[in-house]
């Protein structure tokens, strides 16, 4: 069993990281079949982002399909990743579930294996006051206490709006570390409020955006196009990373801006509402046509989604491949 490293600090989160599916057999849109997940196509793409260079890890949240992948799935998912991980990047898996007892439960499971942080939402059933939202991260943070826990800040899926005053609270929990960030609204006000004790990871859309914003501060941002060809939100860390010794920003925007030409038909009719009620699919077969690695189908009840909604999701995935690919050269 991989040794799990010291628990992670806000110093540690730095650069991109890729969050991805649990990869899919064929016919795991069938709920009759059981053992849906592809375990060597799991470990394969885990290689190849840390070959890419990619700086951390992220899985098991939405498109990593936390809600639809039964317990036995989860645990040979997270052993398999622990184990072709081996330590070289920081690793996060996501443990949200419907109630605390649960959730404390699967990520002192994951904890045992190795993870070395649980990518945490609030349970989805009941939206949560601040104050439910806050006292729950405090008990995870209780109960696991060598557990890293970034926040997993998605206003759609947990129905939680993540204010000011949540952030100024679970900034005083010694394990939250950082935090899967939408957008950048209230970005400089709540890195303030937590006194840079939690590193905000913005989309790669935004992360042009933010690190202009504080740079200093702003050194990591998720991805998901990773799993669509990692060298791009590579060359984006890196051409952020020149700009900000340089002062010149214009190739880290025009790749910015590049990428968000990529993502022009992932959101049906521009709204990440409505993207959210179909984004799992979205994600899977953005990265289907892409080609970089086979995400497989989603599982039910996830597979479910319109035409026209998957089109905008290949053509996406498209664009991807054609930027890698100018990328490369």
């Amino acid at each position: 069993m991989p040794k799990k490293r010291e628990l992670l600090t806000v110093g540690d989160v730095n650069g991109a990281w890729a969050i991805m599916p649990a990869p899919a057999k064929a016919g795991a849109e069938d709920w009759r079949n059981s053992d849906t997940v592809d375990l060597d196509e799991t470990a394969r793409v885990i290689e190849a982002l840390i070959a890419s260079g990619i700086d951390g890890l992220l899985s098991l949240g939405t498109y990593g399909e936390c809600a639809s992948l039964t317990w036995d799935e989860k645990k040979k998912f997270m052993a398999t990743m622990v184990e072709t991980v081996r330590g070289r990047v920081p690793f996060f898996v996501g443990t949200t579930s419907l109630n605390t007892r649960d959730t404390i439960a699967q990520t002192r499971f994951a904890a045992e294996l190795g993870v070395d942080g649980t990518m945490l939402g609030v349970p989805m059933w009941c939206a949560p006051s601040v104050a439910t939202a806050v006292r729950f991260y405090q008990d995870v943070a209780e109960a696991c206490p060598d557990t890293a826990i970034a926040v997993y800040a998605n206003p759609e899926a947990f129905k939680f709006d993540f204010p000011p005053g949540f952030w100024a609270q679970v900034a005083s929990i010694r394990q939250v570390v950082t935090a899967k960030y939408i957008g950048v609204a209230n970005l400089l006000l709540n890195i303030s409020l937590t006194r840079k004790r939690i590193r905000f990871m913005p989309i790669e859309l935004d992360y042009y955006g933010a690190a202009r914003m504080d740079p200093e501060f702003c050194t990591a941002f998720w991805t998901s196009g990773a799993l669509c060809g990692p060298n791009v939100p590579i060359t984006l860390r890196d051409e952020v990373a020149k700009a900000k010794k340089s002062g010149d920003w214009a190739a880290a925007g025009r790749l910015s801006d590049d990428i968000a030409r990529t993502c022009e038909t992932l959101f049906p009719h521009g709204s990440f509402k409505e993207f959210s009620m179909y984004n799992i699919a979205c994600e899977k077969e953005r990265m289907n046509a892409a080609g970089w690695m086979k995400a497989g189908p989603c599982r039910p009840p996830y597979h479910v989604v319109p035409d026209e909604v998957r089109a905008g999701a290949v053509e996406s995935g498209r664009r991807w491949a054609e930027l890698s690919r100018k990328l490369a050269v």
